[in-house]
């Protein structure tokens, strides 16, 4: 059981000691030597215990923190259990995206975005049907130096030597894998009491509460008992890292505004997965009326979410010190896929690139690059990321205070590698208890629940469906 990995992460991230936690299902979910399901249920309980830490705080009831190891590793691939009408919704990769064989190694080329793609043949000289053959006539590195000097994404084969010591792996590491600091004054701000009164009266005619004995309650949460209440999130990130932290907030309650660049081409695959709970608008912020709506969207909001590269968002006015002057108090997560220090941290990346990059690729394949079984690091800090952002508003009702949580894509897979491996055969997880519908702005969608969700969620819209108002 994950109990172990669970307690050091809890430690490292609150400062405090584990409250109780039940693990249930196999060990080993997944195939594959890393430590996947470990990872993710570890992830999973840790967030979910904070929510039902502030639940407690907030004058709930929280229930018992329970976590299906399985399927926590299942949810570090929802996008692979959805489907559309009983169909499922198109590929998960764009034709160019893949592993190419290079003069001397390998290298991946991602290319799900289209100007990603035309990056790609720019940078080669070729077209689409050249593209194995231009890769296989440089260099590995040649061929990543040129796709991204073209601006696209590209990650060559590295070992775990040399992404330590040509790359930026010591830097990455010496990174905390969930970076929580204090950026500005304000006063302390808890967050409302729960209407106990009612909660109170549901679980009594749910026949819940021994009222002779009030420490003992087999409580479930409710519409108005859950951890965010009231809490206003304006989520500002795409794929999937960023979405999925925005999606387990608005599974523990928070009201959850998508806010997308109409310009942006869209992943509809990955929104049908990600953007469930959540309302969507489109905001151009590269105009003044689009920085000017955002700026009254973060006057209202609690928790700000953003996964553009380091230092984009503040040449658009909304760097993280200036969210803190235009709303005091507000927690601020800020995602990148190389880190936020070191030689790489303007680096374009994607999860299965950071694989390639931080050598997880090489350590797991003989002769050619293998992948983890999941987007693991993307899950991984999205549900890292919900978690600081727990912590970060529980700091704040305490101690007051403007917040940033800081994590990346290559720190997580350092915690993952650190975590070893474990070659027994992995077993397979039945999902049918952890399957559910919901209709959607894409129509009628079968989809993986997200563990420890309070609340069914609402079906995804597509973006720009919503005004930009909370």
């Amino acid at each position: 059981m994950p109990t172990d990995t669970l307690a050091a992460l809890w430690k490292d991230v609150t400062g405090t000691d584990l409250g109780p936690v039940t693990f249930t299902g196999d060990d080993h979910p997944l195939p594959g030597p890393y430590r996947v399901g470990d990872a993710a249920a570890a992830c999973v309980a840790a967030t979910t215990l904070a929510a039902a830490e502030l639940v407690r705080e907030r004058g709930g009831h929280p229930k018992p923190v329970e976590v299906h190891i399985g399927h926590a590793a299942e949810a570090f691939r929802s996008e692979a259990h959805l489907s559309v009408a009983g169909e499922e919704p198109g590929a998960l990769w764009a034709s160019l995206s893949g592993n190419y064989e290079a003069a001397d190694g390998w290298v991946r080329l991602h290319a799900n975005y289209p100007h990603h793609a035309e990056a790609i043949l720019r940078a080669l000289g070729t077209d689409a049907d050249g593209v194995r053959a231009a890769v296989a006539a440089r260099t590995a590195v040649e061929v990543e130096d040129a796709v991204l000097a073209a601006g696209g994404a590209a990650a060559a084969m590295r070992d775990r030597e040399s992404w330590l010591t040509d790359g930026p792996g010591r830097a990455v590491r010496a990174e905390p894998l969930v970076a929580l600091e204090r950026i500005g004054d304000a006063p302390p701000r808890p967050l409302p009491q729960l209407d106990r009164t009612r909660t109170d009266r549901i679980l009594a005619e749910q026949a819940l509460v021994d009222r002779s004995s009030p420490g003992q309650l087999l409580a479930v949460w409710t519409l108005d008992d859950r951890a965010l209440t009231g809490v206003r999130v304006l989520d500002l990130t795409h794929v999937i890292a960023g979405p999925v932290a925005a999606r387990t907030l608005a599974a523990h309650g928070a009201d959850v505004l998508h806010v997308t660049d109409p310009k942006r081409p869209v992943l509809h695959r990955i929104v049908m997965d990600t953007d469930f709970g959540k309302r969507s608008c489109h905001v151009d912020i590269d105009t003044p009326a689009g920085r000017d709506t955002l700026g009254e969207l973060v006057a209202g909001a609690d928790v700000f979410v953003q996964s553009y590269r380091p230092d984009s968002l503040a040449r658009k006015g909304f760097g993280a010190a200036r969210l803190a002057e235009l709303r005091p108090g507000i927690v601020v997560v800020s995602l990148s896929a190389y880190g936020h220090t070191g030689p790489w941290r303007d680096r374009r990346g994607f999860d299965s690139l950071v694989q390639m990059s931080s050598g997880i690729a090489a350590d797991q394949g003989m002769d050619r690059p293998r992948s983890l079984p999941a987007q693991a690091l993307d899950h991984g800090t999205g549900w890292l990321a919900a978690l600081g952002v727990l912590t970060a508003l529980r700091r704040r009702a305490v101690e007051g205070g403007s917040w940033q949580v800081k994590l990346s894509l290559a720190r997580t897979a350092e915690w993952l590698h650190d975590l070893g491996r474990d070659t027994t055969p992995h077993t397979r997880v039945d999902l049918a208890p952890y399957l559910d519908e919901a209709d959607s702005d894409y129509g009628r969608l079968s989809y993986l629940k997200v563990p420890g969700a309070s609340a069914p969620l609402a079906g995804p819209h597509r973006p720009g469906a919503d005004p930009p108002a909370w």
